[in-house]
């Protein structure tokens, strides 16, 4: 396979005020584009060029000879989400706050461990929301690592490198967080990975 840049499904100023058609442009054009062409060059004569994308990220981790690979393959998975996990007014669909009342006591409870997770994760990284072992777990990653190598499977994902929120809320990542958990979570995609899985 090819890594493929895609096409954002929403406007640069749609998620204004909360992420600004700057930094969308940015994150997207130039940060994801990034990603995408670098991890094609290291894709090329890896022995993982036939492979899925979870697949590359998975055989390449770990291995010194692939970092380079795996970093741009475990962004260019990360982003792909990214951009879908974002949309304003989205509603909760009820299978999905039963699971988080279940799981955490009350929806609340979930979206403060969530910010807390993105806040106390040490430099560039990634908060998330994650099935492993059949449960919902919050987790939290440095750099490109995602919660597939964990033996995971990443159903909402919150990118708290600088470059994501750096233009908007300069050093306030909290600001940021519960700005993104409060306005910008797409909901409705968040539920149908989880009624995937």
């Amino acid at each position: 396979m090819s890594f493929t840049l895609p096409d954002l499904d929403y406007s640069y100023d749609a998620l204004a005020p909360f992420m600004s058609a700057e930094t969308l442009e940015f994150h997207h054009d130039k940060h994801h584009k990034a990603y995408v062409d670098n991890g094609n060059k290291l894709l090329a004569g890896s022995g993982l060029e036939n492979e899925t994308l979870e697949d590359i990220i998975k055989k390449s981790y770990g291995k010194p000879e692939l970092t380079g690979l795996f970093n741009n393959a475990a962004q260019h998975y990360n982003h792909i989400h990214f951009w879908k996990w974002m949309k304003k007014d989205s509603v909760m669909p009820d299978i999905l706050a039963n699971a988080l009342k279940k799981q955490f006591g009350s929806v609340d409870n979930f979206l403060s461990e969530f910010v807390q997770a993105g806040v106390t994760q040490f430099g560039s990284g990634w908060a998330w929301l994650a099935v492993k072992d059949g449960e919902l777990r919050i987790m939290k990653t440095p750099n490109g690592e995602n919660p597939l190598i964990h033996n995971a499977i990443p159903i909402l994902g919150c990118d708290v490198w600088e470059h994501s929120y750096y233009i908007d809320y300069r050093n306030a990542r909290p600001v940021y967080l519960q700005k993104f958990t409060e306005n910008l979570i797409n909901w409705e995609y968040v539920a149908q990975l989880y009624e995937a899985i």
